[in-house]
């Protein structure tokens, strides 16, 4: 088994680098395809990531895509971040990630979901699995159901004394653990620690046998989970992540690949608002309102803007802030992001907004849009901008301060 390879967001992983060969990058380009070429920038003898970070697995090779979030930053100081985001974004439970994985070097993304995903299938198994009813054809020795008169002359012309019929049974092999049995054969297909096959084998054993399927995207969000089986939500959702993230045969029947990616500009974005929303539940006398993609119309009755976070304090003040993840050169907005932030400000009709960034504390203060721009209100510093970064770590985890932080810089001293 090859030995992980780390990358980190934006960075390069060329051909013959750290165990990276042609065969690999040739599923991980197929693999980029399919997805409409989100995941990185292909070259010529290698590949350069985008601003997506989790784990792809290619037979034995894995590779770890973690956040950074400007190139000077040390490489070590976003590796722990990841988890910390996801698990406060309630994309895994706080206890998922034991602590023996949170103290290894090389914390394996996939080996956290697929753990996550076999405890809510061994939890489900101790409760007991809920039987439905489901419509199976067959041949019985006495009649029951509905007779199926071409499928009788097909299979009984020889033994009258059996009936084929479409009936009802009452038992566990319908469609939603037949997800579940195709999730948990992926997680037995990539689980590279022993640990993690025992485990596997163990709830394999334990579950029923149910017919083989292929699910599709269809299928999976065509199953209702309904008051019955209510205790199987969270199982359904990572048993969906994990086969929509399966790609068997992916290079001509050679390969098999599985892939969890995050974009960082949505989970910074999030992540951001979670933590806002926590903040203003905990200090209601603060009268804060947070609310994220708040949609007005822009034009006609199908084109809205959405900004990612209003702030609202009490009756009066409106705040807006545009998360952005990767920071500026320089600390200077692009232009088109100041048009996006004063459009912003003139629709919620906000006096301060702000684009925030990960990084040192840094407030670049409010300044006023020109006054000729103001043709209706003929303010001077009615709308204004400023660029914002907040130090997301300290001492190695996520600041337990950041909420106060950007509230901070939102209201701002000017």
């Amino acid at each position: 088994m090859q030995k992980p390879i780390d990358v980190f967001e934006h960075g390069r992983l060329l051909i013959g680098e750290q165990g990276f060969e042609k065969n690999h990058w040739e599923a991980f380009v197929k693999l980029n395809m399919l997805h409409n070429n989100e995941y990185f920038d292909v070259l010529h003898n290698g590949l350069r990531f985008k601003q997506y970070v989790g784990v792809i697995q290619v037979d034995g090779l894995l590779v770890n895509i973690h956040p950074k979030a400007d190139k000077n930053d040390a490489d070590e100081k976003w590796k722990p971040v990841l988890l910390q985001m996801l698990k406060t974004c309630g994309k895994l439970k706080a206890q998922s990630t034991g602590q023996a994985q949170l103290k290894r070097q090389h914390i394996n993304l996939l080996e956290v979901y697929f753990e996550y995903f076999l405890n809510e299938l061994e939890q489900l198994i101790r409760q007991g699995l809920v039987k439905k009813y489901r419509t199976e054809k067959s041949n019985v020795k006495a009649l029951k159901g509905k007779l199926d008169f071409a499928g009788n002359l097909r299979h009984n012309f020889v033994h009258q004394e059996r009936f084929y019929t479409s009936h009802q049974v009452y038992d566990r092999n319908h469609q939603l653990h037949q997800v579940l049995a195709y999730a948990l054969n992926i997680v037995g297909q990539f689980s590279r620690t022993t640990f993690l096959n025992d485990k596997c084998k163990r709830i394999q054993l334990g579950f029923p046998e149910v017919d083989q399927i292929k699910p599709t995207i269809q299928m999976l969000e065509a199953i209702q989970i309904d008051r019955k089986t209510s205790a199987y939500e969270r199982a359904l959702e990572l048993a969906k992540l994990i086969i929509l993230n399966y790609s068997p045969d992916i290079n001509q029947g050679k390969q098999k690949m599985i892939s969890i990616l995050f974009d960082m500009n949505v989970l910074w974005e999030e992540y951001v608002l979670q933590i806002l929303r926590n903040y203003a539940n905990q200090h209601p006398e603060e009268q804060w309102s947070i609310k994220g993609q708040e949609p007005k119309l822009f034009y006609a009755s199908y084109r809205s803007i959405r900004p990612d976070i209003v702030l609202r304090k009490g009756e009066t003040e409106t705040f807006v802030i545009d998360t952005k993840w990767k920071r500026p050169f320089n600390n200077a907005a692009s232009i088109e992001d100041l048009r996006q932030m004063y459009t912003y400000a003139r629709f919620w009709n906000a006096d301060k907004v702000m684009l925030l960034y990960p990084g040192e504390n840094y407030d670049s203060g409010y300044l006023p849009y020109p006054n000729n721009l103001d043709l209706f209100d003929q303010r001077m510093e009615h709308h204004r901008c400023k660029i914002g970064m907040v130090n997301v770590l300290k001492e190695g985890k996520l600041s337990d301060s950041l909420a106060e932080d950007v509230l901070g810089l939102a209201v701002g001293k000017n």
